[in-house]
């Protein structure tokens, strides 16, 4: 039976959007504490709104669970109160054991003393004896990296070394809890591939750990299990790649309705639509690895125009394009457009990986550069399944191996 490090039960945690008004709310909740009032904690008032609500899960010892979910869904609140920095407004919380956090930049450390020093000072508030931490000493520098920046003020330091030289503290100090948010982004790739095989031989040796990340792969490769939050809920507790897929569905239905990021053009051709359709031109928004996929641009000339250039923009959302699909540079030619009608983008094998990802519709002037018109964002689409590779896209390919 596998021993349980934290309990979390209904968790709920309440901001308030106005500052003024928090602070009011905060002496009246301190003053009636004091007195021994229960102010109703289940109750929003005024500009107040749910950061976490309902939230029950278990952690235990040995087990890796990702957090995910889009900016705004409560994962560094719910670290936050986990590592008791902030305390819940309602349900309750058990933790066993030692835990280490890292879930804010240059958190824990003073920036006026050296690095030298704030390991001093981190190891003995978690209780070690200076025999103990002189044992780890050598370890911790070394695996941080800033051997020759150790006696200079952490003040001094770059983003990439404060990160460096707090997640070796956190996972030298034989954590029974490890907590990790997005902050790990900030290395090198050489520091983030050494800090996963560090998390995993932490794994282990038993050390349940909590990991934040917008890097799916890492999330995906690391974690035993994943919660997927959405506006303060959990949607998804459970097996990795579900709650990644989860996590995707709510990106995608909540920029569903995003307005135009940008709309320009001479407004003689405007793209009313832009549809999806599977290889039974049926529209649909999910598709597989592979699949086949045809983009159907839906259009309207407010007079004849001759020969216009029709383009797809593929991005990931909220990220790099991908790729786009041009008439032009494919050599097609479309004449004259009248009135109302469709162009058809053929895919046979769309080969994206498992994300989402939006597209842009354009019309330029058959000189390739002047727009008819620019619609950013007008359709989403969202690959799922698939294999287990990083990046974007798949390219089929075969193996072969000879010897000499």
């Amino acid at each position: 039976m596998s021993y349980k490090l934290i309990e979390a039960e209904n968790i709920g945690k309440k901001f308030c959007r106005d500052l003024k008004r928090s602070l009011r709310y905060g002496i009246q909740d301190l003053g009636a504490g004091l007195i021994g009032r229960n102010m109703g904690h289940d109750q929003l008032r005024k500009d107040e709104f749910w950061a976490l609500q309902n939230v029950s899960f278990t952690l235990s010892r040995g087990e890796t669970l990702g957090l995910i979910g889009h900016n705004g869904a409560g994962k560094t609140t719910l670290l936050r109160i986990l590592n008791g920095l902030i305390r819940p407004d309602r349900g309750s919380i058990q933790v066993r054991g030692r835990m280490q956090a890292l879930i804010a930049l240059g958190a824990g450390f003073n920036p006026v003393l050296t690095g030298r020093e704030n390991i001093l000072v981190n190891a003995s508030i978690l209780g070690f004896s200076k025999r103990e931490i002189n044992e780890r000493f050598d370890q911790i520098v070394e695996f941080s990296g800033i051997e020759e920046f150790i006696d200079m003020p952490v003040r001094s330091y770059s983003s990439g070394m404060v990160v460096r030289l707090g997640f070796s503290i956190a996972s030298h100090m034989e954590p029974d809890i490890l907590l990790v948010d997005e902050v790990l982004s900030v290395g090198d790739l050489a520091f983030r591939t050494k800090s996963q095989v560090r998390i995993q031989e932490l794994k282990d040796a038993g050390v349940a750990i909590i990991l934040v990340s917008h890097n799916l792969h890492t999330i995906s490769h690391v974690c035993s299990r994943a919660i997927a939050l959405e506006k303060g809920e959990i949607i998804y507790d459970g097996d990795t790649e579900r709650a990644i897929d989860a996590y995707r569905t709510s990106l995608m239905k909540s920029h569903r309705n995003i307005e135009d990021a940008l709309r320009a053009g001479t407004g003689e051709l405007r793209i009313n639509a832009v549809d999806l359709l599977d290889s039974s031109k049926k529209p649909e928004n999910e598709f597989n690895i592979g699949d086949s996929v045809i983009i159907r641009i839906h259009y309207e000339a407010i007079k004849p125009v001759e020969n216009p250039v029709f383009n797809i923009a593929i991005h990931v959302l909220n990220g790099q394009q991908v790729t786009g699909l041009r008439t032009d540079t494919d050599g097609v030619t479309l004449g004259t457009l009248t009135g109302t009608g469709y162009v058809d983008v053929h895919v046979p094998h769309l080969n994206l990986l498992p994300n989402i990802y939006t597209l842009d519709g354009i019309v330029f002037h058959d000189d390739g550069f002047t727009f008819y018109d620019r619609v950013n964002k007008i359709a989403h689409l969202k690959i799922r399944g698939g294999l287990d590779v990083n990046g974007i896209a798949y390219i089929p390919h075969t193996w072969q191996a000879s010897s000499n």
